[in-house]
């Protein structure tokens, strides 16, 4: 994706993260020409912090990664870190898309990223809340944006608004196992 000349309005560096097929890339690429976005993938292969697997595939040393990301400078003023293990590095604050599962396996099944059975740990994780979870965890503030049925355009605006106020954390209104249609397809997923 590449980062952008111009710093963001919010000075510290924030994560953009969420299960595979939530709409990260997407949004940043709509973000780009106000904030510097960068892929995880993309500083762990620049940091030395990650390794090619394949032809898309990029293994991270998260360890790695989060001690070099820790060092103060290391990032742009205002820089989004997008990809789905960017709530694992040191950074205080993350933004995590969510997606209704049903909607996010259709997505991935669509656009034909992974195998089956790679969509369908996807959409468990999603529906489990792992990666919300795991920003937690490690005791940032955390918004969670519901990416389902919406535009990236109108995504983007809500997550430019969350980068530029920075408001108390807002998570916990997404809750995908209290929807019928998630439940049923946990009891009776598609073959």
């Amino acid at each position: 994706m590449g980062t952008s000349r111009r710093p963001g309005r919010a000075g510290t560096p924030i994560a953009l993260t969420g299960t595979p097929g939530t709409g990260k890339t997407t949004v940043a690429k709509k973000l780009a020409a106000r904030h510097p976005v960068l892929e995880v993938a993309e500083l762990a292969l620049r940091t030395g912090a990650g390794r090619r697997r394949g032809k898309r595939d990029v293994e991270v040393d998260l360890p790695r990664l989060a001690r070099y990301v820790a060092r103060p400078g290391r990032l742009a003023a205002g820089t989004i870190l997008v990809g789905h293990l960017a709530h694992l590095v040191p950074l205080r604050d993350a933004i995590v898309l969510r997606c209704r599962p049903d909607v996010l396996a259709r997505r991935l099944r669509r656009a034909r990223r992974g195998t089956s059975r790679d969509r369908r740990e996807n959409f468990l994780a999603e529906a489990l809340d792992v990666i919300l979870l795991e920003a937690l965890g490690a005791g940032r503030r955390v918004w969670e944006v519901d990416t389902t049925g919406r535009s990236p355009a109108a995504v983007a605006s809500e997550v430019e608004s969350l980068i530029a106020r920075r408001p108390p954390s807002r998570f916990g209104k997404v809750r995908w196992l209290a929807d019928r249609r998630v439940s049923a397809h946990l009891l009776d997923p598609p073959g």
